[in-house]
């Protein structure tokens, strides 16, 4: 599997810590939004999309994010504590709070896509200082791309003709 196209949208200013989001696609086929790129203790680093771990109120059974003080849905007081058997193991305790969604297995792999991504991003801050610069819109990109499923109309199914955008 290949990193076939590197799209990075700038933002923040010189004291912001985000330095980017990124739109990373695979064999032109398959895409990863929202990786961010975040200018850490020990230099730029990659932050793959992740999601919000929750765990559920005991008296309604409702989803609440791990730092809720209080329930969504009934109110009722949160043990701030329960978070802390979502620690990562081995030394101190650090809460896990985040899960990734999509991710590198191994090293060699999240070396690779990050050599990439450091190189679209250096690319694209060039750009940035020229006149007229527009920066790149990383959302509905998927309209641009075609679609042969078939289509309903008016309750009947009909082929689409090749090359035809699916919308």
């Amino acid at each position: 599997m290949q990193l076939t196209e590197v799209r990075i949208n700038l933002c923040g200013g010189q004291a912001s810590r985000l330095k980017a989001f990124c739109s990373l696609t695979f064999d032109n086929t398959f895409v990863i939004r929202d990786v961010k790129l975040i200018d850490g203790h020990e230099g730029l680093f990659l932050a793959m999309p992740s999601r919000k771990l929750c765990d559920h109120c005991p008296r309604c059974n409702e989803k609440n994010h791990l730092r809720a003080r209080f329930c969504n849905h009934c109110g009722t007081r949160l043990d701030e504590a329960r978070s802390m058997r979502y620690h990562n193991g081995g030394g101190p305790a650090r809460v896990k709070l985040h899960a990734d969604i999509a991710h590198p297995i191994n090293a060699d792999c999240r070396a690779a896509i990050e050599e990439q991504v450091m190189a679209a991003y250096e690319d694209e801050m060039e750009r940035s200082k020229q006149p007229g610069y527009v920066a790149p819109n990383l959302d509905g990109e998927d309209l641009e791309f075609y679609d042969d499923r078939p289509a309903r109309v008016e309750g009947h199914m009909h082929l689409r003709p090749t090359g035809t955008a699916y919308h």
